[in-house]
């Protein structure tokens, strides 16, 4: 069989499929031939479209094939089958560093944002996979999508063992710092990062509880570590900006900001107050130099006029 696999985020955006290197592994481990699909001179007996965001514009290719359309951008409630979840991905298809690896340790979350569909998709945290099987074939560099790790004593005890093996790790969806503890802030001091500490900084009360986790992780390693906020942007521009305002003077924070998306309105028109404030808190040249309402993200208008 030839096979034909559809990114439909964007192949090569930086953020690999995990699930179609697993359809991928799962096909070439059947004999079948897999590539990426080519819908004016490819021909198929099967192509797989994975969507994972619900805003990406949806791919527009015609394969004459039978089509599996598959991620949260299509269908919140779709899953691998069995076989091919369990299956180690084919790094090639995205030719990834050899000592690199992705994964989860566990899924879902306790939480209940109103911006996630991690809750309504995988339900509270479970255990998922032992690291071990993510680090393979000399794969010793991680990086682990879980949504909430430090709300699962599975989790934690995969960190242990994570620190236990000297693999090196990013929690690339963030972690929680309202869950870090002395103790946890002393596990976490001991992990071998490979680059930043990513933590959530979504609500107003999480300034604090960032605050405080950096200060525990700081204290427990005898060093400074650098740190990356993820924050939403949703309906409150006063919020937001006293939020994200708030680390301007701190060299070790970098921020991602993120305006809030509706996965229930797929007409849903992001507020352009929150475009601009996302590229100025995630370009460090302006937001070290510039405050919010004295950036000019178009010639003639100030940012001051959105208060």
């Amino acid at each position: 069989m030839r096979i034909g696999l559809v990114d439909v985020d964007g192949k090569g955006n930086g953020f690999p499929n995990l699930a179609l290197m697993k359809i991928s592994a799962y096909h070439k481990a059947q004999g079948d031939e897999v590539e990426w699909a080519n819908p004016m001179f490819g021909k198929y007996d099967k192509v797989y479209k994975s969507k994972v965001f619900t805003f990406s514009e949806d791919d527009g290719g015609i394969y004459d094939c039978e089509v599996i359309k598959g991620g949260t951008g299509y269908n919140i409630h779709t899953k691998l089958p069995a076989e091919i979840d369990a299956m180690q991905p084919d790094y090639t298809i995205y030719n990834i560093d050899s000592k690199l690896a992705y994964g989860f340790l566990t899924r879902g979350c306790p939480n209940k944002c109103k911006w996630c569909v991690v809750p309504i998709k995988e339900g509270k945290v479970q255990a998922y996979r032992d690291v071990d099987d993510i680090a393979v074939d000399g794969r010793t560099n991680l990086i682990l999508m879980d949504n909430n790790i430090l709300a699962s004593d599975y989790g934690l005890k995969q960190i242990e063992k994570i620190i236990e093996r000297g693999y090196r790790v990013d929690f690339n969806q963030a972690l929680d710092a309202r869950l870090i503890t002395p103790k946890i802030a002393e596990l976490l001091a001991k992990v071998k990062w490979i680059d930043v500490i990513r933590l959530g900084c979504d609500t107003p009360k999480q300034v604090v509880e960032c605050e405080r986790a950096m200060r525990l992780i700081d204290e427990a390693r005898g060093k400074p570590k650098q740190y990356l906020l993820y924050t939403m942007l949703v309906d409150d521009i006063k919020e937001a900006y006293a939020r994200l305002s708030h680390w301007r003077d701190n060299k070790r924070v970098r921020l991602v900001a993120q305006p809030y998306r509706d996965f229930n309105d797929p007409r849903q028109v992001i507020p352009q107050w929150q475009r601009d404030m996302a590229r100025w808190a995630m370009r460090r040249e302006i937001y070290a130099r510039c405050d919010f309402k004295d950036y000019e993200p178009r010639k003639g208008f100030k940012c001051k006029e959105y208060f």
